[in-house]
């Protein structure tokens, strides 16, 4: 009798805590409503990530511009992208997780009839700046992608877009939002990981949305002069003015937010030996006696030593990630102030009207990258002053000049490089051949440089026609077609 008593006060007490079934299917600890500025938080570390990734299965533009190879694995430094699966792990990771995420937190925001008139205007003025870079990466890596029919689940085949016509609106669409940024009123605050913390966030998100704008603005250059001119003149006087304005993702060292490189490469979280410096980019590092070795590689026996591109390396016979690139709370750069004072020195020497000379940008970006990576001001003067540094004697070829410097600038942000590497032509990189070839082994021979990765093989059954379209229309899905912005 006592058995069943217990029972019925059991169903009694169940039952008083729910209506029905269904309440027992709700699961208490995942939220059914996710505010604006967590998805907006989501978005940047996904694009920090997707973008800062050395993993072979993502992100492989470290190979492309000859920063690293691997020791064992050769299918990357070789080209190869039907092995894994990384155009479809970069291109959703863009739509998926930073794309979608971002307009979800655009319609949360445009909802909240509660929030400040210039709190939201400014959030959402941040929204789309985050989302032109996004879009302008797609761009960058593809050419023709998704993008007025994108992002909407009514439309399960969406068309490609035109490239061009896409940057074209995206500058439309970065002039609307920086006109929206109101500097005397709050943004996403805390839940913006780039500026959040910082005083006068918002003003930071004016030079942030002029220093992209700068970026976009040179892409057009060889394209469109006239636009170029339009988008970089505008944009120049409020760029980064220093190292402070750099837009950087601060991870933690805490995993799972994490350095992304420290995943792939710090002993405290793997045991793997995959990458080494790269042969092309050390000889160069060591022709200049380039003061950032120390902060870039580590030496053997004492001096810096660039393994074989693209074949089989000893792990242990030559120079490998610094641990400050590996550590857990290593930063992530976006944009930062060497990137914007190179693309002044070229908007000066195209002949386009900015701020100061190319000879005092150039030289600003190439100490700030020196400083940056743990060398000092007078190491930066006396490298400036060599020839073969120094702007006017270089190369009497500005583009190989200021090519081969933001190559060395950008080192760790493999993807932006491999952009510039396109778009400047410089520097002269050759893929793995014969001719540099280590005793012993050989490759297959007609390896080029990616100019573009191909689209992702979903996209040839899921969206068949569409692809099938784009394709034809950039010149072929192959890696070897140049985008509309690569003209020379």
């Amino acid at each position: 009798m006592k058995k069943i008593y217990s029972f019925l006060l059991a169903v009694v007490l169940l039952s008083s805590c729910a209506k029905d079934l269904e309440e027992y299917n709700v699961d208490q600890k995942r939220a059914t409503a996710v505010p604006a500025a967590t998805l907006f938080t989501a978005a940047q570390k996904s694009f920090a990530d997707v973008i800062t990734s050395p993993s072979v299965n993502t992100n492989v533009f470290r190979f492309y511009v000859q920063y690293w190879t691997t020791t064992e694995y050769l299918d990357e430094p070789r080209y190869n992208l039907t092995s894994r699966t990384l155009p479809q792990a970069f291109w959703s990771a863009l739509y998926k997780d930073v794309l979608s995420d971002l307009k979800e937190a655009k319609r949360i925001l445009a909802a909240d009839e509660l929030l400040n008139t210039d709190v939201k205007a400014n959030q959402n003025a941040q929204i789309e700046i985050m989302e032109v870079m996004a879009w302008s990466t797609l761009v960058n890596t593809f050419g023709n992608v998704p993008y007025s029919q994108a992002l909407d689940i009514t439309v399960v085949q969406p068309k490609y877009d035109d490239a061009q016509e896409i940057y074209n609106d995206l500058l439309v669409r970065l002039d609307a939002a920086l006109g929206q940024l109101k500097p005397t009123a709050a943004g996403f605050g805390s839940a913006d990981l780039l500026y959040g913390t910082r005083a006068g966030a918002v003003q930071n998100w004016v030079k942030f949305g002029n220093s992209l704008k700068l970026r976009l603005g040179l892409i057009l250059a060889d394209i469109d002069p006239a636009k170029a001119k339009a988008a970089v003149e505008a944009a120049a006087p409020n760029v980064f003015a220093s190292a402070a304005d750099n837009a950087r993702f601060p991870y933690l060292a805490t995993p799972p937010n994490n350095n992304p490189i420290a995943t792939a490469a710090n002993p405290a979280l793997t045991s793997r030996t995959d990458y080494i410096g790269a042969k092309p980019f050390i000889d160069k590092l060591n022709a200049l006696s380039d003061p950032r070795r120390p902060g870039f590689f580590t030496t053997v026996g004492g001096a810096f030593v660039g393994g074989y591109y693209g074949f089989s390396n000893s792990y242990g016979n030559y120079s490998t990630i610094t641990p400050k690139i590996a550590s857990l709370d290593f930063e992530a750069l976006l944009i930062d102030y060497p990137e914007t004072e190179f693309a002044l020195a070229e908007a000066s020497r195209r002949g386009f009207t900015v701020p100061g000379t190319a000879e005092l940008h150039y030289n600003n970006a190439v100490t700030a990258s020196i400083i940056y990576w743990g060398g000092t001001a007078e190491q930066a003067a006396t490298y400036l002053a060599r020839p073969d540094v120094a702007l006017n004697t270089a190369s009497t070829n500005y583009k190989e000049a200021i090519g081969t410097q933001k190559w060395i600038a950008l080192y760790n942000r493999g993807y932006d490089s491999w952009v510039e590497w396109r778009r400047l032509d410089f520097p002269r990189l050759d893929p793995p051949s014969a001719a540099t070839a280590p005793p012993g082994q050989t490759t297959p021979s007609g390896l080029a440089i990616p100019l573009r990765v191909i689209y992702p093989i979903n996209e040839q059954t899921l969206n068949g026609a569409s692809r099938s379209e784009a394709a034809s229309a950039i010149g072929g899905d192959v890696t070897t077609t140049k985008l509309f912005w690569d003209v020379n």
